[in-house]
């Protein structure tokens, strides 16, 4: 009864060193809101996307080999970057053009799923992708609501802390800008209660 506990016991040891190893976008915290809810300015930086249809959840799935085989070496170069961290997703107008499958013009609403590159890299020296669904671009310095919490990757699960951040920006009178960020923090094999999961609004 005890072996297969080791898994678990390996996971709760290793899980926030592993956290603490990747490396994420920096930010300066401007200030904090109730329910934990963190105003956060964000310098740019430079990720690789993709463009897919159906929701986050499904398009994320798909979307982590695409973008995984870019930062391992599928570019021109074959240059390698380390993982980082967070892989974020956020829903699309339906009017966009999907870039997957390559034939589809256009489908009804889909999802934008993206891989933060390292410190350093610039949109100029960036390696381009070999396979055309990966479009490089400098995500612009903003200014973010963020909401963080635990728990499985679901619609449940986001849509509670998604009304959480909206209820306290209303309360402070900030007003949030487009659709909302779903970011991620860890590995499928990460138990669900040491999982990190933000959502990011944009303020400004």
């Amino acid at each position: 009864m005890r072996l297969p506990l080791l898994p678990l016991l390996f996971a709760l040891l290793l899980a926030p060193a592993m956290v603490r190893a990747i490396e994420e976008p920096p930010y300066e915290l401007l200030r904090t809101l109730e329910e934990g809810v963190e105003l956060r300015r964000y310098p740019g930086y430079v990720v690789a996307e993709v463009v897919l249809p159906g929701p986050p959840l499904t398009a994320g799935n798909q979307a982590f080999p695409i973008l995984a085989g870019y930062i391992f070496g599928k570019n021109q170069g074959e240059r390698r970057y380390e993982m980082t961290a967070p892989v974020t997703l956020r829903a699309e107008p339906s009017t966009l053009p999907m870039t997957a499958p390559v034939t589809t013009e256009a489908v009804p609403g889909g999802s934008r799923v993206q891989f933060v590159l390292p410190r350093g890299v610039r949109l100029a020296d960036a390696p381009l992708p070999l396979d055309p669904r990966v479009q490089l671009r400098e995500e612009p310095a903003t200014v973010r609501a963020v909401i963080r919490y635990s728990g499985f990757w679901s619609a449940a699960n986001d849509g509670e802390h998604t009304d959480k951040l909206r209820a306290a920006l209303a309360r402070a009178g900030l007003q949030a800008q487009g659709e909302p960020v779903l970011a991620r923090y860890n590995g499928p094999l990460t138990p669900w209660f040491l999982r990190r999961n933000e959502v990011w609004l944009k303020i400004e």
